[in-house]
C-alpha cells in the first residue's frame, strides 16, 4: 500500500466558489494508503508547491494527488514539485476538480460530492502505480514549414536565421499565399508586393531554406524531435534547375484561354504559365488539363522555343523522404463560396464580386490593369455597395455560412472604399454592416478617417436582396438607426466574404494527429499560455490555420512559432514519455489488430522462440512496441482482443480501480 498525500487546490473562487475544498480533503484523509490531506488557496504557487515538497518528506510521501485544474496545465508543475523532493514525478495524479467539476456545477453540495468522487478515483489509481523512467530520444535539426503564405515564409526565415536549414513545402507553383493577391494593406495602405516580394527573394537566397513548390505532404510518422515525413512533388513538366523565367514557353503557347487562378478566374492565362511576375521560384508550369502536347500528343511548341531545354513532358510526381525536428502548419486560409447566397445574385450578375476579386481588379497586376471597371462592360462604376459579414457571424445560416467573425473584413472593406474614393472621387461608395469591428493599432483611426475624410457612407443595417435589371444592381437594405427601408441603383457590388481554412488543413490534421475546431482551425495546445503550438508534440501553429487574422498578427505568430521551433531544435536529446504501451508476450496472439490501429507505426512484429512445459521449443509471432515512437495513445490496448497489450501508467487495472472507486 502506498502513502499517499492529498492536495486540494481552491484556486481562488475558482474551485472554492462551487466546491467545499475543506471538506473534499476531510473526506479523502478516510481513504486507502492516504497518510495526509489539506487544502490551499493556490497549490501552484511557490508557497503551494512547498506544502507538497514537506509533506512528501515529513511524511514519507511514495504517491500525490492534486485535486486541481486540468492535467494540461499544471500537471508538469507538480511533477517537477515531486521530483525536487525526491519522488518520481510519474507516482503524481491529477484530479480535474475545475473544468470537469466546479465549472459545470451551479451549487456546492453537488460540486463537492463531485470533486470527492473525482479525488477517490485518482487515489486509488496512485495506490496501483509504480514509479517509470523516461528515456531519451535525438532531434532532428531540421525544421518543416507547411503553407509557403507570409506565415509560412516568415517562421521560415525566422528559423533559418538561428542557422537550421528549413523545407517549405508549398502546393501552388509559386510562394506568396494570399498575401501576394493584394493591391494595398491596411492600415498604412503600403503596397502588399512591395513588402512581400523582398521576403519572398529573401526567403529564395536563404542557403538554410529549400523552397519545395508545387507540393503536398503525403504522409507523416514519428514522432516530436524525430518525424518523417512523405512530400509529393508534382509534376511541372519544367526543369526547375534549367529554366530561367524568361517567359519565351509562356508568350509562344497557343492554348490562352485557361482561367487564371491568381487573377480567380477574371481573366486568362495560357497552358504553361508562371502565376505572377515577381513568382519564387520564377519558373514555369504546364497544366496538364489544357497542353495538347500532354493530352494528345500535338503540339510541342514551348519545348522548341525554350533555349535552355527546360521543358519535360515525361517529367513524373517524385516522392521525397525527408526527416525533421519540428513541423510548423501554415496553411492559411480561403474566402468561403458565396454560391449559396443567392439573395446577393453574386451567380446572376458578373458586377457582384467578392472583396478578394476587388482587390485584383484594383491591383496594377491584375486583370483590367488596376483600372476599377464593371466585369460586365468594362465601364467605370459610379455607385458601389460593400455588404459586410456575408457568411460570418451567421448564426441563423450556419448551414451556408459561419458562426464566427472573420476578423479582417471591416478593415480591408475601408482600405476599399478609401482607396476607391480616393482614385476616383466621383464615385459613391455605401457600406452595410452590422457592427465595425477595428480591434488593432490604428485600426480605429484608420476606419474614421474613411467616414470623415473620404465621406464613405456607412450604413448600420443588412442588404436583404441585390436584384440585376439591365445595367444595373438593385439593392433593397435596410438601415437600422433610421428606420427606413433604402432602395440604391449601384452599379457595383461587393460581398466581403467569410474565411475558412485551407482545404488542405483537415487531411493534414489527420496525418499530424492533430487537433481541430468544429470549424476546421488547429487547435492550440493553451489558448492564453501555449498559443503557437498544438497538442501534438513538436507541431506548431503559424497564421491563419488557427484561426482568422491580419498580415500584423500573422507575422507576430510566425515568429512566435519560430521561436518555439528554434527552442525545440537547438536541444540534443529530448526526454521521451514513459507512459507507453507494452506487449505481455505470454498473451500475444499475433493477431495484428494493434499494429493496424497504431496512428505512429510503433508495433511491429517478430518471431520469437518459447520454451514449453514439455522443454520443447516454439516460434510464435508477437507484437514488440518501438518506445521511442509510441505516444502512449492507448489505441492499441482497446484494440487487442486478448489482452496483451497494456499502457504504463494505464494499466488495465488502474483504469478499472478507478471505475470501483468512483462506483463506490
Amino acid at each position: 500500500m502506498q502513502r499517499i498525500g492529498v492536495f486540494v487546490c481552491w484556486c481562488g473562487s475558482n474551485i472554492a466558489g462551487t466546491v467545499d475544498v475543506h471538506a473534499v480533503a476531510e473526506a479523502l484523509k478516510t481513504e486507502p494508503g492516504v497518510v495526509f490531506s489539506t487544502d490551499y488557496q493556490y497549490m501552484c504557487s511557490q508557497a503551494g508547491q512547498n506544502i507538497i515538497k514537506d509533506a512528501i518528506r515529513d511524511y514519507r510521501l511514495t504517491g500525490v494527488v492534486v485535486c486541481s485544474c486540468s492535467p494540461r496545465m499544471h500537471e508538469v508543475t507538480f511533477r517537477k514539485t515531486a521530483s525536487q523532493a525526491g519522488l518520481n514525478p510519474y507516482m503524481v495524479e491529477i484530479a480535474n476538480i475545475r473544468e470537469q467539476c466546479s465549472w459545470v456545477h451551479k451549487d456546492v453540495p453537488t460540486g463537492t460530492e463531485k470533486a470527492i468522487i473525482l479525488g477517490r478515483a485518482a487515489v486509488a489509481k496512485v495506490n496501483l502505480n509504480a514509479p517509470l523512467t523516461p528515456g531519451e530520444s535525438l532531434v532532428i535539426k531540421r525544421a518543416l514549414v507547411i503553407g509557403g503564405g507570409i506565415a509560412g515564409i516568415q517562421t521560415a526565415l525566422d528559423i533559418a536565421d538561428a542557422g537550421f536549414p528549413v523545407d517549405i513545402v508549398e502546393k501552388q507553383p509559386t510562394i506568396g499565399g494570399k498575401m501576394a493577391q493584394l493591391d494595398k494593406t491596411f492600415p498604412t495602405l503600403d503596397c502588399a508586393a512591395c513588402i512581400l516580394t523582398p521576403k519572398m527573394v529573401d526567403a529564395a537566397q536563404n542557403e538554410n531554406i529549400r523552397i519545395l513548390s508545387y507540393s503536398e505532404v503525403e504522409k507523416v510518422g514519428g514522432f516530436v524531435g524525430n518525424f518523417e515525413v512523405t512530400i509529393r512533388k508534382k509534376a511541372r513538366y519544367v526543369k526547375e534547375d534549367i529554366c530561367t523565367g524568361c517567359g519565351a514557353c509562356v508568350e509562344k503557347c497557343p492554348m490562352k484561354k485557361v482561367p487564371n487562378e491568381f487573377n480567380l478566374g477574371m481573366d486568362n492565362r495560357r497552358a504553361v504559365y508562371i502565376p505572377f511576375a515577381q513568382a519564387v521560384p520564377k519558373v514555369a508550369t504546364i497544366d496538364p488539363n489544357y497542353c495538347n502536347m500532354l493530352k494528345n500528343g500535338k503540339c510541342g511548341l514551348c519545348a522548341r522555343v525554350c533555349t535552355a531545354g527546360a521543358i519535360d513532358y515525361t517529367q513524373k510526381d517524385e516522392l521525397i523522404t525527408e526527416k525533421y525536428g519540428a513541423i510548423v502548419v501554415a496553411t492559411g486560409y480561403n474566402p468561403i463560396s458565396l454560391d449559396k447566397f443567392d439573395e446577393f445574385a453574386y451567380n446572376q450578375s458578373k458586377d457582384v464580386i467578392s472583396s478578394l476579386e476587388f482587390e485584383r481588379l484594383t491591383n496594377a497586376a491584375g486583370p483590367t490593369a488596376g483600372k476599377l471597371v464593371r466585369p460586365s462592360d468594362g465601364k467605370h462604376p459610379h455607385t458601389i455597395v460593400f455588404v459586410q459579414c456575408v457568411g460570418s457571424r451567421c448564426d441563423a445560416c450556419a448551414e451556408k455560412g459561419k458562426e464566427y467573425c472573420s476578423k479582417i473584413c471591416c478593415m480591408y472593406t475601408a482600405k476599399h472604399a478609401m482607396l476607391t474614393r480616393d482614385k476616383y472621387p466621383d464615385t459613391e461608395v455605401y457600406v452595410f454592416y452590422i457592427d465595425v469591428r477595428t480591434p488593432g493599432k490604428n485600426f480605429d483611426e484608420f476606419y474614421r478617417r474613411a467616414v470623415e475624410e473620404y465621406g464613405v457612407h456607412y450604413v448600420k443595417g443588412m442588404v436583404g436582396k441585390v436584384s440585376p435589371e439591365g445595367d444595373t444592381l438593385k439593392v433593397q437594405a435596410s438601415d437600422l438607426i433610421s428606420g427606413k427601408q433604402l432602395h440604391i441603383d449601384a452599379d457595383l457590388v461587393v460581398l466581403a466574404a467569410a474565411i475558412e481554412p485551407d482545404a488542405s488543413a483537415r487531411p493534414l490534421a489527420t496525418m499530424l494527429t492533430a487537433s481541430m475546431d468544429t470549424n476546421d482551425f488547429f487547435t492550440e495546445a493553451h489558448p492564453k499560455l501555449r498559443p503557437v503550438e498544438s497538442p501534438t508534440a513538436g507541431v506548431f501553429l503559424s497564421g491563419a490555420c488557427q484561426g482568422p487574422k491580419d498580415i500584423p498578427e500573422t507575422v507576430s505568430q510566425a515568429g512566435a512559432a519560430a521561436s518555439k521551433v528554434i527552442g525545440l531544435l537547438v536541444k540534443d536529446k529530448l526526454t521521451t514519455n514513459p507512459c507507453v504501451a507494452q506487449s505481455n508476450e505470454l498473451m500475444c496472439n499475433g493477431c495484428s489488430s494493434c499494429e493496424l490501429v497504431c496512428p505512429y507505426g510503433a508495433i511491429t512484429y517478430i518471431d520469437k522462440e518459447f520454451r514449453m512445459p514439455d522443454r520443447s521449443i516454439q516460434i510464435r509471432r508477437v507484437a514488440q512496441v518501438n518506445p521511442a515512437v509510441c505516444q502512449g495513445c492507448g489505441a492499441c490496448t482497446v484494440a487487442c482482443p486478448s489482452g496483451a497489450m497494456d499502457l504504463n501508467g494505464f494499466k488495465s487495472e488502474q483504469i478499472i480501480a478507478e471505475v470501483d472507486a468512483i462506483c463506490r
